[in-house]
């Protein structure tokens, strides 16, 4: 394979022929259309075709294109159905690997980091890898002691490229934007540049993984593999074996599907409480379910830290949204910034409008759905239904833009592995100042309308 194309004016004409390439397909599938083919088969043709470019582009260039693939892959729970199946497959390819940088090239970056003699701390090292991503790749080996270890290696200029392809990637937003109604990508890309610097910084991540390890150390729900060696732009881990989420989504039982989806939402309330971390890079192929029960838990270079924990404030809104106080609940939701205070709204309205959001804690157990997403999603971006407007009053403070990214991230990572919950007996545990009211139907386990 060959390197992936690091300079700026080859990557930048790689990410606009995403879009001029949709564009072609469109103009060709509206020939097609003159010539007798049905619209449903023409836009089934181009939706698979861009998928497959879109993959193949975002894959092959790495770094910015990538992460932003990614990001966007786990929204794809939310697109209406009827082009969600020719996105599906590519887009959740990028949740789990990535086209590998050559061997030669990762044994200059562990000769540069870890010296001329760095095989000398291996005593077995597997040049094919075993996972590449958006910033580097991961290769099994065996240290020194007899340990197995994942190392995880940075592509060279991986700083540079990831910089330039966020902002060049903008470009794809003509392609994305029918996906999702109402997703707004900036935000997405504002945020992921706002974490450039501290993904590509391993040190900072070798210590945040470190936190998480020891947090979890002998945990018999959740594995985190400590770190066994840092060094500039390599981090060497314990290896940890598993099933990755992207395999249960794709083929998982429905007793797999229901442990792998409740450890992954406890894990979301979890960390914050026992680490002081908020994981915050929620896409499946940073997840894997062991053998003995636990979720392992990788890739730490994307946390919000939360000393604290979660905000108390969550789960007295919470409670309180829960209980039907609708003057409470519009009176937190001003104090937090959620609400300014030049808007006027009406409570009970407001209360009507995040209804949708509170169903899944309004029974014992709950199967979170891309039906159901996308019922929320048209709940609230759709212009067409009474309520759009009243979403657009709402504001989302600075101190929880990561929260809510993970938190919106993490259930359309939950509507993909379909699997029943304990939500509300994790939420009422985990979620600080939370106190839930009695179920006025306790036991009925529930299901959304519509489920595919």
């Amino acid at each position: 394979m060959s390197d992936p194309p690091r300079n700026a004016v080859t990557r930048a004409a790689r990410l606009a022929a995403l879009p001029l390439g949709f564009a072609g397909r469109t103009a060709l599938g509206l020939g097609k259309r003159v010539g007798g083919k049905s619209a449903e088969l023409v836009a089934s043709e181009v939706q698979a075709r861009t998928g497959e470019q879109l993959f193949k582009v975002l894959g092959e260039l790495k770094g910015g294109a990538i992460k932003f693939g990614q990001a966007m892959s786990i929204f794809e729970a939310a697109m209406p159905e009827e082009l969600a199946g020719p996105y599906r497959a590519t887009l959740t390819k990028l949740q789990e690997a990535a086209p590998p940088m050559p061997a030669a090239m990762v044994h200059d970056v562990l000769a540069a980091e870890l010296g001329p003699r760095w095989r000398q701390k291996f005593a077995s090292f597997e040049d094919k890898p075993s996972a590449a991503a958006s910033i580097g790749q991961v290769h099994r080996a065996v240290w020194k002691d007899g340990r197995d270890v994942a190392v995880k290696v940075q592509y060279p200029g991986a700083g540079r490229a990831l910089i330039s392809d966020l902002n060049q990637v903008s470009r794809v937003a003509r392609v994305a934007a029918g996906w999702i109604p109402g997703l707004d990508i900036k935000p997405i890309l504002d945020e992921l540049k706002r974490r450039v610097a501290e993904e590509l910084d391993y040190g900072l991540e070798a210590r945040s993984q470190r936190t998480f390890a020891a947090a979890f150390a002998g945990d018999s729900d959740y594995a985190v593999p400590d770190v066994v060696h840092h060094k500039g732009n390599v981090i060497v881990s314990e290896w940890l074996d598993g099933v990755p989420l992207s395999s249960i989504i794709a083929t998982g039982s429905p007793e797999a599907r229901n442990a792998a989806a409740s450890r992954y939402m406890e894990f979301l309330l979890v960390g914050p409480a026992r680490a002081g971390l908020l994981h915050a890079d929620p896409h499946p192929g940073n997840f894997r379910m062991l053998a003995d029960g636990r979720l392992g838990v990788i890739d730490f270079g994307a946390v919000n830290r939360l000393p604290h924990g979660l905000p108390p404030e969550m789960g007295r809104l919470l409670t309180l949204a829960l209980a039907g106080d609708a003057e409470a609940s519009l009176e937190g939701l001003r104090r937090q910034g959620f609400v300014k205070s030049t808007i006027d709204i009406d409570a009970d309205e407001l209360l009507a409008f995040l209804e949708p959001f509170m169903e899944p804690l309004r029974t014992d157990t709950f199967t979170f759905t891309r039906a159901w997403l996308r019922s929320v999603s048209l709940h609230t971006n759709d212009p067409r239904r009474p309520k759009f407007t009243l979403g657009l009053k709402l504001n989302l403070p600075p101190s929880y833009l990561l929260i809510h990214r993970v938190w919106l991230g993490g259930i359309g990572v939950l509507c993909q592995i379909a699997g029943e919950v304990p939500g509300r007996a994790i939420v009422d545990r985990w979620l600080p100042e939370a106190d839930l009211p009695p179920l006025t139907n306790p036991g009925i386990a529930r299901t959304p309308s519509g489920q595919t």
